[in-house]
């Protein structure tokens, strides 16, 4: 009777170290043709304390592919991704400062892209000084002296710095400011009237013919040389947007220098032709002079007569050849 062969008289071979699960026993060839079977107590793979000694396994390790330091195309592409991520840092980091500098004003560089002077304060300067800048020559008009007052009553206005002729009835002291609404928002204080047409709208406005004087900011600080015809023309505009019917229209009579007291002076002459509901009146003759007193305010003087009172026209001359310094 053969008895069967041992586990331990097969050759040896390769050890392959894998998860220990039950298995069947593998086929092997023994003696007389025998099937080998499994000492018990043994999985397969095993041997006693007399035999090879059992393989550890190594520690689990991740994986990273081949070695990188070995690739000099991997470790090109790595060192190109670092240079190119702080490029953009810097950039980034570069804007920011530039972004902060503008929004804040400061400079960077003495007299470099960003070194910004503080922005002075806004433009404080009267409305007619800003639309009527002094001309860059300055104009021949020297001060000829005090011209004599001619005799009669006369109408002072100590405020705009001028006297001129005052007349009888129907005219009369002004009772009421006026104040024009255009751009300079000149407001005569000074003067007389007398109404024309009362009531000429129904419902209690009345129509008048006014000799009013006035004063108006047209230079800068200490500055003594006005432009006299910008001025001119402005006070114009704004009495025609003031104090006559939508749609007027104009028709230029005279516009010259001259002096007037001693003093340049400009002489603007008009009638305004309008058509207002209600209002017998059709136009309007209108003078103004205005006056350059050697300071920065200039003197007005504006005269109206309704062409319903023709009879006093005369006074559109007459009254601003009055006009004397006081």
């Amino acid at each position: 009777m053969t008895e069967p062969s041992s586990p331990w008289a097969t050759p040896d071979t390769q050890t392959v170290i894998e998860t220990v699960r039950p298995a069947p026993a593998p086929p092997s060839t023994g003696g007389a043709g025998g099937a080998v079977r499994v000492a018990p107590g043994y999985a397969s793979g095993r041997v006693s304390q007399g035999g090879t000694p059992p393989v550890v396994p190594p520690p689990d390790v991740i994986a990273s592919g081949p070695d990188d330091d070995d690739d000099p195309v991997r470790r090109n592409t790595r060192i190109m991704k670092w240079l190119g991520g702080g490029a953009i840092l810097i950039v980034a980091i570069g804007l920011i400062a530039i972004l902060v500098s503008a929004l804040t004003n400061n400079a960077t560089t003495p007299g470099g892209l960003f070194n910004r002077q503080a922005e002075g304060p806004s433009d404080t300067r009267p409305e007619l000084a800003r639309r009527c800048p002094p001309p860059s020559i300055p104009p021949d008009n020297p001060n000829r002296g005090g011209a004599e007052v001619p005799p009669g009553p006369r109408t002072v206005d100590n405020e705009s710095g001028i006297s001129y002729k005052q007349y009888g009835d129907p005219w009369r002291p002004l009772q009421e400011n006026w104040r024009d609404q255009g751009d300079l928002k000149i407001t005569y204080r000074i003067g007389q009237d007398f109404v024309t047409e009362p009531d000429y709208d129904g419902q209690g406005d009345d129509y008048h013919a006014t000799i009013l004087s006035g004063h108006v900011p047209a230079a800068v600080n200490d500055g003594m040389v006005l432009d006299l015809h910008c001025v001119g023309d402005q006070i114009a505009a704004d009495v025609r947007v003031s104090f006559y019917p939508k749609g007027n229209q104009l028709e230029q009579l005279d516009a010259r220098d001259l002096t007037l007291g001693g003093r340049p002076a400009r002489l603007l002459k008009f009638r305004l032709h309008f058509d207002q509901p209600g209002l017998r009146a059709k136009s309007e003759l209108v003078s103004i002079a205005l006056v350059d007193l050697g300071k920065p305010e200039a003197a007005i003087l504006y005269v109206s007569i309704p062409d319903t009172h023709r009879q006093f026209d005369y006074v559109a001359d007459e009254a601003p050849e009055s006009i004397r310094p006081v």
